[in-house]
């Protein structure tokens, strides 16, 4: 076990955003709340997975919506507290510790700033090692755990509790709550024992997290390249570099979806890059390249400072670094490419890993 400060919370927020490839919420709503959180009650307690009892009842901790609506509808952090508190009472058992679901810039610190609040630590783990939009899209799904119950709340004290048969019909069920609810929900999901999340968990999520952040920050204090650094810690690669032409975005059905046109410079000068998103980067081509396509990680980086930049963040004028980064090799089974390939989100490409691409330089079918 070891304390998260201040520092690691800023550090830990930058690197959240990045591997939340452009999803999973504001980064900087989640910091102040996890800030506020640790001025108030004091540094945060963090497990790794070994240091969590087999019987111990853990549950993960976050924000369900669009992205786009958290920029105008912050949460309070009371929400969270709130369904954490009816799902014990449902359960008649006391939470031993949270986590992050995913890896996401405003999910990542959620369960900060819960855990300070409710006295508990916070468990070196999640469910995703990136971030991905719905909420069967996460390792325990593969293995077999079910989402619920759970309880969603939100700002005006609406607390709703789920049981479904499966976790698709919790994704759906959820989903047009969360619509209802104004478009941002805190939820308190997918409880289960510390057997569980050993097994199926993606562990040390969190200190990958804070070292992707240290090494930005300890970057531009010393005149390095932030991007290399990112690329060596991260095993990623510059997939293109470029200026943001246009920006199309709407929320709709509970999600931020969009594209995003990057005009190429330097040797991409000529080409064009297309992002396609849904709360995450999703996909990432060219007219005849495909670069980059889910489960594998997208993210946009500002070319000056390495610093991620949220699908809700894309400007027209700022100057990218777009980047591919291999996804956890739970996602590049059967059943991870069925779930979150490229198939289900209605993109007629097979997936084929970053690395592949990049070395073939695949062209587009």
């Amino acid at each position: 076990m070891r304390l998260l400060g201040k520092q690691e919370i800023e550090d830990i927020a930058v690197g959240a955003a990045l591997l939340g490839t452009g999803g999973g919420g504001d980064p900087y709503v989640g910091k102040l709340m996890a800030l506020q959180a640790i001025e108030e009650f004091g540094p945060i307690p963090l497990l790794s997975v070994d240091e969590v009892p087999e019987d111990a009842l853990v549950v993960s901790s976050g924000m369900m919506g669009a992205p786009t609506v958290l920029v105008e509808k912050v949460p309070s952090g009371h929400e969270a507290k709130v369904a954490f508190q009816t799902l014990e009472k449902y359960l008649e058992k006391k939470v031993f510790a949270t986590f992050p679901i995913e890896a996401g810039g405003v999910n990542s610190m959620l369960p900060l700033a819960l855990a300070a609040q409710l006295g508990l630590p916070v468990v070196d783990v999640d469910g995703m090692g990136r971030a991905f939009p719905e909420l069967q899209m996460v390792t325990f799904y593969l293995d077999g755990i079910s989402a619920t119950p759970m309880v969603i709340a939100d700002e005006k004290g609406n607390v709703t509790l789920l049981n479904t048969i499966d976790n698709l019909w919790a994704e759906r069920i959820a989903r047009s709550a969360t619509v209802q609810k104004g478009g941002s929900v805190m939820f308190a999901i997918y409880p289960m024992t510390g057997k569980n999340l050993k097994e199926s968990g993606i562990h040390n999520i969190l200190r990958l997290e804070e070292e992707i952040g240290r090494s930005i920050r300890l970057a531009k204090e010393n005149n390095r390249d932030p991007i290399e650094e990112i690329l060596q810690l991260t095993n990623g690669f510059e997939l293109f570099r470029g200026k943001v032409v246009d920006v199309n975005r709407k929320t709709e059905t509970g999600f931020a979806r969009g594209t995003a046109k990057i005009e190429g410079l330097e040797k991409y000068k000529g080409e064009t890059l297309e992002l396609r998103f849904q709360n995450e980067h999703l996909l990432a081509k060219t007219e005849d390249r495909l670069l980059c396509v889910t489960p594998d990680l997208i993210a946009v980086l500002d070319s000056e400072t390495g610093l991620p930049i949220t699908t809700e963040g894309l400007r027209y004028g700022a100057r990218t670094v777009v980047i591919g980064i291999p996804c956890n090799p739970k996602w590049r089974t059967p059943k991870g490419i069925e779930t979150c390939g490229p198939a289900y989100f209605g993109y007629d490409v097979e997936y084929t890993p970053v690395e592949e691409l990049v070395k073939k330089g695949a062209t587009m079918k």
